[in-house]
């Protein structure tokens, strides 16, 4: 689902590509951490290696592997809170949740931190990698170095999956979101604090939204960005909203005069090149970013397929996207290959895989039923059921871990709840927010134009979330900003901009 991803290119092993194609501590809380067994010093928290780093204070968090067994072992959680910008910042400070599910909430914040200064010029923010992710007791799978293959069977799939299961270091049963927010609940007793103000963007809207439902007492607001309704298993939408998102931009592209004077076919040559690709697929060399070394990748329909599907995420890159197709048609494969190897590889390397795939395998996967599946309708999509069918081999084998019985219900509440969506996500649409809302009596949902997956940063959202927290209220948020900034990147007419 997620977002934030580094740019190191490296090989990965086809199967994982399935499944990833598929951010000085003040007074108050230094008084707060005293005699407690969190201990809090300076640091620097980053996005990751070659990223700015900034100052924070940081600590671990020691809890058990399973908080219901006496005596369990402990597993240690990364924290990190930044300082609010004022001498005297507010009891209730901001908690931002990252996606994924397998996403640092860390390194999410220390990537999209200028989304959030209007927030932390009151607030602290208090960041906790979530168990499985990051620094916190991970669930990292280990790659091994051969380069991308075009195909991958279900037995190659279900072999991976052995392997990392294998080698994690704790029982992925303890993984999952019901647990996670107990470790919330915990850090918050720790550091002291009265209230917490929640962030989820994209599987971290599902986090939210359960801490809120075990902990209401405790939780002044919720920000819910790229919701994910809880009463939804992920999975069989993910191709579906995929290929909307798509047609979207293509019925964009022609509704744009300089876009369909530039690319009067771009359907017609995406069908084009899906189906060559299909038939054959080819071989491209690209440089490596990094070492600027020619390697050779097979790219095929699979391929065609992540590497729309993650352009189409943000406005910015669906700016490239007839550009891409067009350049496709005419035999040139290179833009689109280096764009699949850079997200899929970039993305595996911000993910944690098992931690991802104990959230998938419990909350997930064993519903895919329920939804009464069209697998003709699934596979008429540009992605088909390679998704949804690389997750359900992973979870065949993959252990099932702590499900609350209530947390595939909406939440019902009357706390204060923003929903932000954007109307060209191609993987959270609106009307995901809308079911999610249907049991919030005080809730306010926004939706941006031509916006996609996850909305904190774009235009004036950041100031209507500091209004909002000010606040803890839905009434009176300028919304008029949103129709007078919208702003999304024009069509790219060639690879030096769009037209003037």
């Amino acid at each position: 689902m997620t977002d934030h991803a580094r740019l190191a290119i490296r090989p990965i092993r086809p199967a994982w590509v399935v499944v990833a194609i598929l951010l000085a501590l003040m007074p108050f809380q230094q008084a707060a951490a005293e005699g407690t067994g969190l201990n809090l010093e300076d640091c620097r928290i980053s996005a990751g290696p070659g990223f700015p780093g900034r100052k924070a204070r940081c600590g671990i968090l020691k809890r058990p592997l399973d908080p219901s067994e006496a005596g369990s072992p402990p597993i240690e959680l990364r924290v990190a809170v930044v300082p609010a910008l004022t001498l005297e910042p507010g009891q209730d400070p901001f908690v931002p949740i990252a996606g994924g599910p397998g996403q640092s909430s860390i390194e999410f914040y220390a990537a999209y931190a200028g989304a959030f200064e209007q927030i932390r010029r009151e607030r602290d923010i208090v960041l906790l990698d979530q168990r499985g992710t990051g620094e916190s007791a991970p669930l990292t799978c280990a790659m091994q170095e051969e380069v991308l293959q075009a195909h991958y069977s279900r037995e190659e799939i279900i072999a991976d999956a052995k392997r990392c299961l294998e080698g994690l270091p704790h029982d992925p049963r303890f993984f999952t979101t019901s647990v996670a927010v107990t470790d919330l609940e915990a850090l918050r007793e720790e550091l002291g604090y009265p209230f917490f103000n929640l962030y989820g963007v994209s599987y971290g809207t599902r986090v939210a939204q359960h801490f809120a439902r075990r902990y209401p007492n405790v939780t002044r607001s919720v920000v819910l960005d790229g919701v994910v309704p809880p009463q939804l298993a992920l999975g069989p939408d993910i191709a579906i909203e995929a290929q909307k998102a798509l047609d979207a931009i293509f019925d964009r592209c022609t509704e744009s005069p300089p876009c369909n004077q530039r690319f009067p076919d771009v359907a017609s040559e995406f069908d084009r090149v899906r189906s060559a690709l299909a038939a054959q697929p080819v071989t491209v060399e690209i440089r490596d970013p990094m070492t600027w070394e020619t390697e050779s990748i097979p790219f095929g329909h699979e391929q065609l397929a992540g590497s729309l599907r993650i352009l189409s995420y943000h406005p910015n890159t669906v700016a490239l996207m007839p550009l891409l197709i067009h350049e496709a048609a005419e035999g040139n494969y290179r833009p689109l290959a280096a764009q699949f190897v850079m997200a899929a590889r970039s993305m595996l390397d911000a993910l944690d895989m098992g931690m991802h795939n104990a959230v998938m395998c419990t909350e997930d996967a064993p519903f895919f039923g329920d939804r009464g599946l069209d697998r003709e309708q699934l596979e008429s999509t540009y992605m088909g059921a390679v998704q949804l069918d690389g997750m359900e081999a992973i979870c065949s084998i993959w252990p099932r871990g702590i499900l609350d019985d209530d947390l595939r219900e909406p939440l019902a509440t009357d706390l204060p709840v923003l929903l932000l969506s954007g109307d060209a996500d191609p993987v959270t649409p609106p009307q995901f927010a809308e079911m999610a809302a249907r049991e919030m009596t005080n809730a306010r949902h926004l939706v941006g134009t031509d916006q996609g997956h996850g909305q904190a940063g774009r235009t004036c959202i950041p100031g209507i979330m500091a209004q909002f927290l000010e606040t803890a209220s839905v009434d009176g948020l300028d919304e008029a900003c949103l129709a007078e900034r919208q702003f999304a990147m024009p069509f790219f007419l060639e690879y030096n901009g769009p037209s003037p």
